[in-house]
């Protein structure tokens, strides 16, 4: 099998505890639609459930300029996503996270994590989506803007929304979006 890069190549680290620190964009990657927030400057924040195929709530009013703590659990038999990001950016991730899958470096119910960290350099990525684009860079799951929860798992991921735009809030896992596990997200004014 070959390797598969997700886009918007950044750091996302996790503690020990699993929550999700912030982390801040590799040079030349942003998000038109905000940035990694700090936990000190999150004005709210808000629970979200992660079950089987759908979130609770499904949809979040925001608003510009706002950083939001985002308190995430998998209360879930299987491995799910919380990400925010724009349909074609969904789009798009969703092809990498079907390719993780067919790599082994995802299972329904977690993260291997001796694919996820073996060495890739060597291997032959024509086919991949990411080889496609021409990147040459270790596969990882780590935007920051995006959190994989095994069943079971608490994470949280603080976001600071800066533009008012057309946004989601998804599970790119394969089968999970197109079974409705997706939220919107409204700014308020």
């Amino acid at each position: 099998m070959n390797p598969i890069f997700l886009p918007l190549a950044v750091a996302l680290s996790v503690s020990v505890s699993g929550l999700a620190t912030p982390a801040h964009a590799a040079a030349g990657h942003g998000y038109e639609f905000g940035a990694p927030g700090k936990p000190a400057s999150a004005t709210r924040s808000i629970e979200v459930n992660l079950a089987d195929n759908y979130y609770e709530p499904d949809a979040i009013s925001v608003k510009q300029g706002e950083t939001v703590r985002f308190v995430l659990k998998n209360s879930s038999e299987f491995l799910h996503e919380f990400s925010i990001g724009t349909l074609a950016a969904h789009t798009e991730h969703r092809k990498e996270m079907a390719e993780m899958m067919e790599m082994g470096m995802l299972t329904r119910t977690g993260i291997n994590p001796e694919r996820m960290n073996m060495d890739h350099s060597k291997m032959d990525m024509s086919g991949m989506s990411h080889a496609n684009k021409g990147k040459d860079m270790p596969m990882r799951h780590d935007d920051p803007n995006t959190v994989l929860l095994a069943p079971g798992e608490n994470k949280e991921l603080v976001w600071k929304f800066t533009k008012a735009m057309e946004i989601e809030f998804a599970c790119n896992m394969p089968g999970h979006y197109e079974s409705g596990m997706l939220g919107r997200i409204d700014f308020s004014k």
